[in-house]
């Protein structure tokens, strides 16, 4: 596989698609990638090998399609016809490589009024609908870093594609472009909300539906410590475990009244700020009643569930996933 460097979601497809098990080659370009950090740290370069290339060198173009030709998946990050007039796009790799399967990460995708304008994830969210989810009425949609869009929206689903189109060339010996936009997949992923919201089930406004912090048994709690608690405790026999081990179980019948959860929300908050963040997590340890320590980036490796899995590892001296 050959992945034309450059940042943000098309190297972590890319490192994705390594994990995996496919042998990749990442071009990159002499200088390294413009927001690039000291390669040493860069996690999406694992296990990955490099070679650097100048595209605009006489004989950059050759040396890429001389790997193309050689290669299941190619995969590139520029803006639409970036990597036609560098000589390096879908036809020339096609003309050498007829089974390729050329994916195409993007923002807003090869085609529409905003393709060839510049933007980050935050941007492709807003205008999917997705940004308007977060946060609390009456105050600005927090950014929810870049996961959203450019790995959930965007890598994850230029894998997607890109893996069901090697698929069909090694059926049928023909490649395809796939053209993954961030504005594309993460507007797929609020599927389900739009389906709740046609019946009735979402209201079109923050804070106010039963996953977007409007509902007090699913949402973050303050405790005594600064700290915070995550609860997500849905389902009646989950909500009363919730509610008897925060010790508060004459409140459990407001569960259902919507005019109590203001009331509801006062309560459970109170009782959370009473102890520490260790302090609850103790309490609900356990049991069924869906609650657990909001931990921070440095602090998630060392939780015995994410441990015991070994989701976290240490290789050159770095934690990564």
């Amino acid at each position: 596989m050959v992945e034309l460097a450059g940042i943000g979601p098309g190297p972590f497809a890319a490192m994705l698609l390594a994990d995996l098990g496919a042998d990749v080659v990442s071009v990159d370009r002499p200088g390294g990638p413009g927001l690039g950090i000291d390669p040493r740290f860069d996690v999406t370069n694992r296990n990955k090998r490099s070679v650097i290339v100048d595209l605009k060198a006489p004989d950059g173009p050759a040396r890429v399609l001389d790997l193309a030709a050689r290669a299941d998946i190619l995969i590139e990050g520029y803006r639409p016809g970036v990597a036609e007039r560098l000589g390096v796009g879908p036809d020339a790799c096609h003309a050498r490589n007829p089974r390729l399967v050329y994916g195409r990460m993007t923002g807003w995708g090869q085609q529409g009024p905003l393709a060839h304008r510049a933007g980050h994830d935050i941007a492709y969210i807003a205008l999917t609908g997705a940004l308007g989810l977060t946060g609390s009425p009456g105050e600005p949609p927090p950014a929810p870093a870049n996961l959203l869009g450019d790995y959930a929206g965007g890598s994850l689903y230029l894998v997607v594609g890109v893996l069901a189109a090697l698929h069909h060339a090694r059926a049928t010996g023909t490649g395809q472009v796939v053209d993954a936009a961030i504005v594309d997949g993460t507007a797929h992923l609020s599927a389900m909300i739009h389906g709740m919201l046609a019946a009735g089930g979402w209201q079109d406004r923050r804070g106010a539906n039963l996953l977007d912090g409007g509902c007090p048994f699913y949402g973050t709690y303050e405790t005594a410590d600064g700290q915070y608690m995550a609860v997500g405790a849905l389902e009646p026999q989950f909500y009363d475990t919730f509610m008897t081990l925060l010790g508060i179980p004459e409140q459990a019948p407001a569960r259902d009244d919507l005019a109590r959860w203001p009331e509801l929300r006062e309560a459970i908050a109170a009782r959370f700020k009473a102890r520490t963040r260790d302090e609850w997590t103790a309490v609900f340890e356990g049991t069924d009643a869906c609650v657990a320590p909001v931990l921070s980036l440095r602090e998630a490796p060392h939780h015995p569930h994410l441990a015991a899995r070994a989701t976290f590892t240490g290789h050159g001296g770095i934690t990564q996933p």
